[in-house]
């Protein structure tokens, strides 16, 4: 098969790709998707025990080399020493995947409850921290001249959301300064992407819409379904796959500054 072949365009042999916070969820299903087509895989994590169970799994069903980081993507020096890491076992790293951060935890998301610390922690986990990560990792990937980076934003940096079926249904909504943090995502992705595709970088956002771990209330689950095109939440292990293999491959060598929105149309129905 030719270069200019579909299969080849998606496949990642011998690539390094980094997932922050990979270890569970839709950063786990992201590592799977990348290493099903050949990538190394390197899944950083505060925690080193979830990050190296997560990748054990990963190498007994994709057979790709595997590497466990810890980092917390608030600290910048973490950030640069795991960079170096990274850098230092292949030599290369190809794909970034700004997974990690997170939603509003166990405190409360309703922002006039909300404590200055825990908006100013949010706002730095989900969006300070992400471009920590762009920067060093970036750094590498203009002196080798190419790479991906992808940044996890959210369908909910994009909307209003209609608060009343979280009340309806007893959930903790997620707060405010989530939105403004996933919001800062979709802008830096784009102007980053300005600075950096020129060098032969490409930057590019997905914006997830609501997934269903099995951990949410039936009614909310069905509330948030009818509200959404496909009347339905997203499916873990399954929806964001695909998505996530393509910004990573040569398959979309010419999108660029792109926010790829994977939420069965939640956010444009009306």
């Amino acid at each position: 098969m030719g270069e200019n072949s579909v299969i080849e365009m998606f496949n990642l042999k011998d690539k390094v790709s980094i997932v922050t916070g990979g270890s569970e969820w839709l950063g786990y299903d992201i590592a799977c998707s990348l290493a099903e087509y050949g990538s190394n895989i390197i899944i950083t994590s505060r925690t080193i025990d979830r990050a190296e169970n997560a990748l054990r799994k990963i190498k007994a069903d994709y057979g790709v080399e595997t590497l466990a980081l810890t980092m917390d993507q608030c600290n910048h020096d973490e950030v640069q020493t795991m960079v170096e890491k990274a850098k230092k076992w292949k030599g290369h790293i190809d794909i970034l995947v700004n997974n990690a951060g997170g939603g509003s935890g166990n405190s409360t998301g309703y922002l006039f409850k909300r404590s200055p610390d825990d908006i100013i922690q949010m706002i730095t986990t989900n969006l300070i921290g992400s471009l920590f990560c762009c920067q060093e990792v970036g750094r590498h990937m203009i002196e080798q001249g190419k790479g991906k980076i992808i940044n996890i934003a959210s369908a909910g940096g994009l909307v209003g959301r209609d608060r009343r079926i979280y009340k309806r249904n007893n959930k903790e909504q997620q707060p405010i300064d989530y939105a403004a943090a996933k919001a800062g995502v979709i802008g830096m992705t784009k102007d980053l992407a300005g600075l950096l595709t020129p060098m032969g970088v490409h930057v590019n956002a997905i914006s997830p819409g609501g997934f269903d771990k099995g951990d949410l209330p039936d009614g909310f689950v069905d509330d948030f379904g009818n509200m959404t095109m496909q009347g339905r939440m997203g499916r873990m292990g399954v929806d964001l796959k695909g998505a996530a293999l393509f910004l990573a491959s040569s398959a979309s060598d010419y999108v660029s500054g792109h926010n790829l929105v994977v939420d069965g149309g939640f956010s444009i129905f009306k």
